[in-house]
């Protein structure tokens, strides 16, 4: 490794995270979401870290191929479902998972006959309006599966889309609504994701979808990971490859953005948005200076950042800067840069080196 930057992983806080989930939904089995190359954590390392889990859901067929490959043997969910029939071989070859949520699926199903059992969930739309059958389609596509051999319903899901929001009642219309539905039906039901497994325990049901929470970040709009309990996963970090010292009136980075207001010392370090470090990051973004608070200055380069060192006397070529993760929650970053922590995690790119511990 040359570059000096790197993600440490926690395998502990993984575990840490997995076993309060269970705690919090006692009597919910776990579908632990490993999407997004876990969340940007890594894969394949994540989920055997994750093994006390009932299940695992992904995205797509190639994730849960890669993880079959290494050697996960639990039931692995497809949380869209299949996108082409041509898949479904693979699906049932590797003893796959279904979640269904439109029509089409339905009769490519019927059209691949499968022999062997195949366990699919049956997606509603209660209000999100993005994946999902509409309320009045439910009785005939549940009738369509009945009549299909080699498929097991292994039950119904919906989304919600508001629960990070434990004021907002859309949470709680879209109980009502997959209640009124799914009430007296056949088959295990799926409801809650991180937030409403924390927030909303009316909705945790037979199996609960925990993700973000999994990597030790708050789902809410409101709180921070250790406000629930959770250790964060991730440490993204790096180090000062020079230290400037400027004069007052000097400008800074790209198109002078930032202004020295005075004679001090600038560091630069070796992260940037080739990196996964978001480029829209103010002036002013905490970071750690070996566990010393400073700010982001001037503008995210590709390859670099530049911090206001004032304070920072012992700052040296070397030293050790945190962009997130132990000590420097995620979720200031994210409230800083004006987007959510979901996405500073799954931008994380493949040059970054993710280490374990």
């Amino acid at each position: 490794m040359t570059r000096p930057v790197r993600a440490r992983v926690v395998l502990d806080a993984l575990r840490s995270n997995l076993e309060l989930a269970r705690r919090t939904a006692p009597h919910s089995r776990i579908l632990a979401v490993v999407k997004a190359n876990a969340y940007g954590h890594g894969l394949v390392p994540v989920a055997q870290a994750l093994e006390a889990a009932d299940a695992f859901g992904v995205a797509g067929v190639e994730e849960a191929l890669l993880l079959r490959q290494a050697g996960i043997k639990k039931p692995i969910v497809l949380l869209e479902g299949f996108f082409h029939g041509a898949e479904l071989d693979e699906v049932i070859r590797h003893r796959l998972s279904l979640v269904l949520h439109a029509a089409h699926q339905v009769e490519a199903l019927a059209a691949a006959a499968p022999a062997a059992p195949l366990r699919v969930w049956v997606k509603l739309d209660t209000g999100m309006h993005r994946l999902g059958f509409a309320p009045g389609e439910l009785p005939s596509v549940l009738q369509r599966l009945q009549a299909l051999e080699g498929v097991e319903l292994a039950g119904l899901m919906t989304h919600f889309a508001c629960a990070d929001d434990r004021a907002d009642p859309a949470t709680r219309r879209q109980l009502e609504r997959f209640d009124a539905l799914a009430g007296g039906l056949e088959g295990e039901h799926s409801l809650a994701n991180s937030a409403a497994l924390l927030g909303w325990p009316q909705t945790h049901a037979g199996w609960v979808r925990p993700g973000l929470m999994l990597y030790g970040i708050s789902p809410f709009v409101d709180s921070l990971a250790a406000d629930h309990g959770l250790r964060p996963a991730m440490t993204l970090e790096t180090e000062l490859i020079a230290i400037r010292d400027c004069a007052a009136g000097d400008a800074v980075g790209y198109g002078g953005a930032w202004v020295c207001p005075e004679a001090m010392p600038v560091g630069v370090a070796a992260i940037g948005y080739g990196d996964g470090y978001p480029r829209h990051a103010p002036a002013g973004t905490p970071v750690l200076v070996d566990g010393r608070p400073a700010q982001l200055v001037g503008r995210v380069s590709m390859d670099m950042i530049t911090l206001d060192l004032r304070g920072l006397p012992e700052a040296r070529v070397g030293s050790r800067v945190s962009l997130w993760g132990e000590g420097l929650p995620v979720e200031h970053i994210a409230r800083a840069a004006g987007t959510i922590p979901y996405e500073l995690v799954c931008a994380v790119t493949a040059r970054v080196p993710l280490l374990y511990e």
